[in-house]
């Protein structure tokens, strides 16, 4: 049950000082899948918990919004090789400066997912979201209620109903803790559509973009 029948399991260490006081109470390892249902969008606040949840659990522990706000990394080791199943929080470049070698990135769609988040349909909203340059994506929907999420640039460039901000600085490291609340947020706000922009592939920008694409509406 622990393993999905699997042969490999993924351990998790986390730094949260609530969830390490936790574990030091305990006398055996703790399984748990994750804290919202399958395939919407990933919780990163006890109250999306909550919303996702509600009535089906019988408590939450709150230590305040995640710091990160993207998923674990999971990496693989299949014959020597050093395998990156699920782009996240530690980004690709620092995982390689560590072991001073390159590493097999294999993320994409699977029938059969050997790691969480390898669907080709995941951490989608209800409402439609397209991703690509939102100005032109704008021009095909402009019958409908718009919500944009831009990421460092004018949103006023875009005639939308509704704008959301991952980061105007244009930093990876804000934009990844503002995904998905702000995916939350747009999904809620009465737009018909939602347009994103695609980030820069790198750093974290390949993981943002990872979900995005797992989210749209033409995956």
């Amino acid at each position: 049950m622990v393993t999905a029948a699997s042969p490999k399991v993924a351990v998790r260490i986390p730094a949260h000082p609530l969830t390490r006081a936790l574990l030091a109470q305990l006398d055996f390892p703790l399984a748990a899948p994750s804290a919202n249902p399958f395939g919407y969008v990933s919780p990163t606040t006890a109250q999306h918990v909550l919303e996702g949840l509600d009535g089906k659990i019988p408590y939450i522990l709150d230590g305040g919004p995640c710091e990160i706000g993207l998923e674990s990394t999971i990496v693989d080791f299949e014959n020597q090789q050093v395998i990156v199943r699920r782009q996240g929080g530690v980004a690709v470049e620092d995982i390689e400066r560590a072991l001073g070698k390159k590493v097999l990135v294999q993320t994409g769609v699977e029938e059969h997912p050997v790691a969480p988040g390898q669907l080709k349909s995941h951490y989608a909203t209800a409402t439609p979201l397209y991703v690509g340059r939102t100005e032109e994506l704008a021009a095909r929907f402009v019958q409908k209620k718009i919500g944009v999420i831009a990421f460092g640039k004018n949103m006023d460039a875009v005639d939308a109903s509704y704008r959301f901000q991952l980061s105007a600085a244009a930093n990876l490291d804000e934009a990844a803790k503002n995904l998905f609340s702000t995916m939350r947020e747009a999904d809620a706000c009465g737009a018909e559509v939602i347009l994103a922009d695609w980030l820069p592939e790198t750093g974290l920008g390949t993981a943002i973009n990872d979900r995005l694409r797992r989210a749209s509406h033409e995956s």
